[in-house]
């Protein structure tokens, strides 16, 4: 037999119930806390998902959950691309889908970061669409170009700065339709990419030591520029939404292939020696997508 006062003692550090059944309230909470503590807590994981749209194959990458295009191509190794649509896969047609998922593991960080760095640029990118009305601003040579629509007089589209502020004025009324504002504006613009991208390919030219002959104008939604061997360099006008010192970064670019017609470091070197700040003018054209026009 336990004497009282010890049983008493002992239910009150939990080794025994307390006399004759009785409970006080507190102790029973304390002696609840225990169990409740090892509960297992509830886990509501935030969904966080990259699907291409072609998509016939899925894993879990970095705790993300990735939908990826799977091309059987002829290669000898894997591959991986992201894109705004999303990450492509290509492999050669005899490797195992367990030996593709294995790879896909091992460049998980990469693949989930440039899945995320494509998703922020398409948001922005989308933040940034021209509403094609009377007052809306888009970007010209990296400053704020205003619409005005219904005051041009004489020319159809007119530029008229005053100050610090830069209107692109259309001979349209305000009530005109977005695809007759988007049309006059883009036919400027060509027009000024050309005349602009003439004059800094005759500036860099010498200094590169190449001759290019022809420019011509691409439309093209991610790729800024091209040149050939036979001395054709074709610019996307899209780039005059740009600062000129990143127009100029193109430039120098495309005609540095006039010379070397890769990305080697022997091609670095001639785009620094006229350029040497150029890594971060590539960055920062990375880092600005160009507005949406449709």
């Amino acid at each position: 037999m336990i004497p009282r006062l010890l049983q008493g003692l002992l239910a009150d550090w939990g080794v025994v119930a307390p006399p004759n059944g009785a409970q006080d309230s507190g102790q029973k909470k304390l002696l609840a806390q225990p169990q409740q503590a090892q509960d297992a807590p509830e886990y509501r994981a935030e969904t966080v998902v990259f699907r291409h749209p072609a998509a016939q194959r899925q894993l879990v990458l970095g705790g993300v959950l990735v939908a990826y295009a799977l091309q059987r191509v002829r290669r000898r190794s894997i591959g991986f691309v992201v894109d705004a649509e999303g990450l492509t896969v290509r492999a050669p047609a005899g490797v195992a889908l367990a030996e593709i998922e294995h790879a896909l593991h091992g460049k998980a960080g990469w693949i989930v970061r440039k899945l995320h760095e494509v998703r922020v640029l398409q948001q922005r990118r989308e933040a940034g669409r021209i509403a094609w009305v009377h007052g809306a601003q888009l970007p010209y040579l990296g400053a704020p170009l205003l619409l005005r629509l219904g005051v041009s007089q004489g020319a159809r589209v007119r530029l008229v700065e005053c100050g610090d502020e830069r209107a692109l004025q259309l001979a349209l009324p305000h009530e005109a339709a977005a695809q007759q504002a988007r049309a006059q504006v883009q036919a400027w613009f060509q027009r000024q990419a050309r005349s602009h991208f003439t004059a800094r390919l005759e500036h860099f030219a010498p200094q590169l030591e190449v001759r290019w002959q022809r420019l011509s104008l691409s439309s093209a939604r991610t790729r800024w520029g091209s040149a050939s061997a036979d001395g054709s360099i074709r610019l996307n006008w899209r780039l005059l939404h740009y600062t000129p010192a990143l127009i100029d970064y193109v430039v120098v670019h495309e005609l540095a292939h006039l010379r070397e017609m890769n990305h080697s470091p022997r091609f670095w070197r001639i785009v620094e020696g006229v350029l040497p700040d150029y890594a971060m003018r590539r960055q920062q054209l990375r880092a600005q997508p160009a507005p949406l026009w449709d």
